[in-house]
């Protein structure tokens, strides 16, 4: 749980994640998230990861701006997104843009190791160091292009994508293990994106289920060579 100055409204977001989940469990087929992504929620501390001008909004149940024309999303979406992945404590996850590094986090709470990829140089920077200045020593970030993947670390168990491509990538589908589960936004910017869980079957072969109406910042092609890479110790 947060801190002190943050305690009430952290656990009053909880309890808002909570109503929202049964509010619109005849899209997602879930009238609530499972207790380890709740726990998750509970334990990390969501106004680290904005800007001290956002701070005061930390624990309300909505994105906000972290820069370069990017948002940390709304707590509901990222407790969703987290529950529809099914992940168990050994699972291997792909995350693709990683922005300030909240749901990486997130993620790193439920799973056994993220691996992370952030278009945006600076982001990735910045969410290095603030993961590690907060002890996330499971999550690896990486600069480079989402669109790609990262094939050196296939396959996953899971891969969740929180910016919106037109088309799912083949390069995602094919780093995604038989079994594996893949959450994803999927539209252009200014019209009703869908949120999609995919699994991919024993013949490799993907079967979607159409989840929710969503609204996210576009996915971004690569811009240049991935800088670097790093461990968090």
């Amino acid at each position: 749980m947060a801190d002190d100055g943050f305690a009430k409204a952290h656990e009053r977001l909880l309890g808002e994640i909570e109503a929202e989940a049964r509010e619109t469990r005849s899209w997602t087929g879930r009238d609530r998230f499972s207790e380890r992504v709740m726990a998750a929620m509970a334990r990390v501390p969501r106004h680290e990861f904005v800007p001290e001008w956002e701070r005061g909004a930390a624990y309300v149940n909505r994105p906000l701006g972290i820069g370069h024309e990017q948002t940390i999303s709304q707590p509901y979406i990222v407790a969703v997104m987290t529950d529809l992945l099914d992940l168990e404590p050994y699972d291997r996850v792909l995350e693709i843009g990683t922005g300030c590094g909240y749901q990486a986090a997130v993620l790193s709470e439920v799973a056994g190791r993220v691996y992370s990829v952030e278009v945006v140089p600076e982001l990735a920077e910045d969410a290095r160091n603030r993961l590690q200045a907060l002890g996330y020593a499971n999550v690896e970030v990486m600069n480079g292009d989402g669109y790609q993947g990262w094939p050196e670390k296939a396959p996953f168990d899971a891969i969740m994508v929180t910016a919106a491509p037109t088309a799912i990538p083949e390069a995602l589908v094919d780093q995604l293990k038989r079994g594996g589960r893949m959450v994803i936004p999927v539209g252009r910017r200014n019209e009703t994106q869908t949120l999609i869980r995919c699994v991919k079957q024993a013949d490799g072969t993907i079967v979607r289920e159409t989840k929710l109406p969503v609204a996210f910042v576009p996915m971004v092609e690569g811009r240049g060579e991935r800088r670097w890479r790093a461990w968090l110790e």
